[in-house]
């Protein structure tokens, strides 16, 4: 049982969502474990999908995801603190045969228009070294439901679609402290490109504030050891005992277009995100309800050059609710409102900004009501469902005229106006993640 409060406890500080749906999907453990040391082994990590948008608003323009992505890594740990993989990283979506060359997240503008045939295929590499409590990590990192970064500022759709994060990474693991910074560097150009370069530096902290278990956790020495960690794909039925966690989320991402040999005439581009609020994690010990989470955040975006967003700062707020049942079934709600707030990674619905018309509204609220349940074969296959609404009330919308066909509410300006509106917009998921691993020779140490 002790063992089971240090797992539990040490991981809460980690990440809030632990056991959510995106995080059996599509994390990775980034921990090296010594009993790998000199072993040479293929780890595969495949994802299969179907997501159907049905946007009935005017934030987004709803679509259908139908595919799958596959990740054969080959991995080598020559040493306790140094792990080595090498592979590729191939999407393929259902009835497409061709695809563009460019990262799969808002990067159409930054890359020229290269295609390739059958599906879209990358390289893959890693290197990373341990020290102590610190991870470093070159290459591939581990990007997107690894960062467990707070929900308005990161759709978990882009664990379906977005290109593996390319950079450098810094991950360190305290008692009561959680720190994971990163740079994707998502667009390289030599001299005469027509598109620019374009990088995201993000920082993810979690920092514990009191714990009823605390005190048993600190006292179990290494944070390498074997009760120092819990799988992101372990199942919620290994409950844990009762308990209540209070922790500081603060998440910053800052994405910056353009550089020193920029050819185009965008000219540079830099916005940012920051969140920063409490969390509260009660964790129950019961046959059917396992735990609450609950956290409040305040949200900022700021364009500190370019003209991205049709305005320079904003502000807004989040609060969140979800609770843990039998059978890994999560059901979750979350309000976010937004004054000229746009999240860069976030979903379209927390924003104030369109990505459907290219206009901005006065405000918006929206609650994301939704549940979703998986269920976990021998921890290295996963199978998921996901159920999204998302109800949208927003104010008056400005909307350039050139991209509307609105006749009433024209200005001197060029600008059109909506009315204000509230709007349903629906979402459906099934996934299936494999993550096996072939171990092809062990050497003598």
């Amino acid at each position: 049982m002790r063992k089971i409060i240090v797992l539990f406890v040490f991981f809460c500080f980690q990440h809030l969502n632990a056991q959510d749906l995106a995080t059996r999907l599509a994390a990775s453990d980034y921990r090296l474990s010594y009993d790998d040391t000199r072993t040479l082994a293929v780890d595969v990590h495949a994802l299969a999908f179907f997501k159907d948008n049905e946007f009935g608003g005017d934030q987004a323009t709803g679509y259908t995801l139908p595919g799958f992505w596959l990740q054969p890594r080959l991995t080598y740990q020559p040493l306790d603190a140094v792990r080595l993989e090498a592979g590729l990283h191939a999407i393929v979506f259902n009835g497409a045969n061709k695809y563009p060359c460019y990262a799969y997240h808002d990067i159409s503008l930054w890359k020229g228009a290269q295609y390739q045939r059958g599906a879209h295929v990358l390289p893959f590499f890693r290197a990373q070294a341990q020290l102590r409590r610190l991870n470093f990590v070159l290459g591939d990192i581990y990007g997107g439901a690894n960062h467990g970064l707070v929900e308005p500022l990161m759709n978990h759709e882009v664990n379906l679609t977005q290109d593996p994060e390319m950079g450098f990474q810094l991950l360190a693991d305290l008692p009561r402290y959680h720190f994971d910074a990163w740079i994707n560097w998502q667009s390289f150009i030599f001299r005469e490109d027509n598109h620019q370069e374009a990088f995201t530096v993000g920082l993810s902290q979690r920092i514990g504030l009191f714990s009823t278990a605390s005190r048993k956790a600190e006292s179990q020495g290494s944070l390498r050891s074997a009760a120092s960690y819990v799988s992101p794909f372990a199942s919620l039925s290994q409950t844990a005992a009762p308990s209540i966690s209070l922790y500081i989320p603060i998440d910053i991402l800052i994405q910056h277009r353009g550089g020193e040999i920029d050819n185009t005439d965008m000219g540079a581009q830099t916005i940012d995100n920051a969140a920063i609020g409490l969390g509260l994690r009660w964790n129950n010990k019961g046959r059917i309800f396992n735990g609450l989470t609950a956290e409040a955040l305040a949200l900022g975006c700021l364009q500190q050059s370019g003209n991205l967003w049709p305005f320079d700062n904003g502000l807004g707020a989040s609060v969140s609710l979800s609770a843990d049942f039998l059978r890994q079934l999560r059901i979750f709600a979350t309000t976010v409102y937004g004054k000229d707030f746009c999240p860069i990674y976030g979903a379209p619905f927390f924003s104030t900004y369109s990505t459907k018309t290219g206009g901005s509204f006065e405000h918006i609220l929206t609650s994301h009501v939704g549940a979703e349940w998986s269920h976990t074969f021998a921890r290295d296959y996963v199978l998921g469902a996901k159920v999204d609404t998302y109800l949208c009330s927003t104010g008056e919308e400005t909307i350039p005229a050139e991209a509307t066909t609105i006749e009433h509410g024209g200005s001197p300006s060029g600008l059109v106006t909506r009315p204000s509106a509230f709007k349903n917009n629906f979402s459906f998921g099934v996934f299936f993640r494999c993550s096996p691993r072939f171990e092809l020779k062990r050497f003598k140490r």
